[in-house]
């Protein structure tokens, strides 16, 4: 598997227009995200829930269940409640945007749209939902992880991290306090593509715990009983 596969950010597309899908989803791949397709508002609920979109790209004439009320749904749901939407629509009226926005929707884009405008704002919309797949700079305490050179600082000091534990210090920096689970670090971490045992993330976790305590320090990474890892 590509080392950088698992951090390839997430975009859910979710557009009842085949022809609409499918040129959104060429440039959304071509800038190096990985998408997710719906046609539908059901199917749409149902894929932030299995995939755990970074960002959602929604139209808001969908067949029986609105891209309103789909955007009303995820922004309703703690574990969905950050992930960015972008809502595409027809209405350009004024009382539509503030509608949209006041629905939860982060961002607004009227049809017809600039493709290179509309990928502009979803790599806006990622450096504040995933910012170290934003090549951005991630600090926590004394530790500083840069995503652009692949490097862990603690105390000024260099740490080494093989690939596996620095994409999962990312995971962990991006959202301190967050407890994730081993299938939801397998997942982001590792990719839905790969099939890798829970006891896994275990040992790499491990792994990470001393070599963010080489220099001295506490452990900052803490075990939640039955339900996973967190930072802090």
């Amino acid at each position: 598997m590509n080392v950088m596969a698992a951090l390839q950010p997430t975009v859910l597309v979710v557009e009842d227009e085949p022809a609409q899908r499918e040129i959104l989803s060429y440039n959304l791949e071509a800038e190096g995200f990985r998408v997710a397709r719906a046609e539908n508002g059901e199917e749409a609920l149902m894929l932030v829930a299995e995939e755990q979109p970074d960002i959602i790209v929604l139209d808001w004439m969908l067949p029986n269940v609105s891209g309103i009320e789909v955007c009303r749904q995820i922004k309703m749901r703690p574990e969905t409640r950050n992930t960015p939407v972008i809502m595409l629509s027809a209405r350009s009226e004024e009382v539509d945007r503030v509608r949209g926005l006041e629905t939860g929707a982060d961002d607004y884009v009227v049809k017809p749209y600039s493709v290179i405008e509309l990928m502009a704002r979803v790599r806006a919309q990622l450096r504040r939902a995933r910012p170290s797949a934003a090549g951005m700079q991630l600090e926590y305490g004394d530790i500083v992880l840069d995503s652009e050179t692949h490097r862990v600082t603690r105390g000024g000091e260099a740490l080494k991290l093989g690939p596996t534990e620095f994409r999962l210090l990312s995971t962990f920096m991006e959202k301190p306090g967050r407890v994730w689970s081993r299938a939801q670090l397998l997942d982001r971490v590792w990719g839905r593509d790969i099939y890798v045992d829970t006891r896994t993330v275990d040992v790499h976790i491990g792994r990470l715990r001393k070599a963010l305590c080489v220099h001295g320090g506490e452990d900052p990474l803490r075990t939640v009983r039955g339900a996973g890892y967190s930072l802090g």
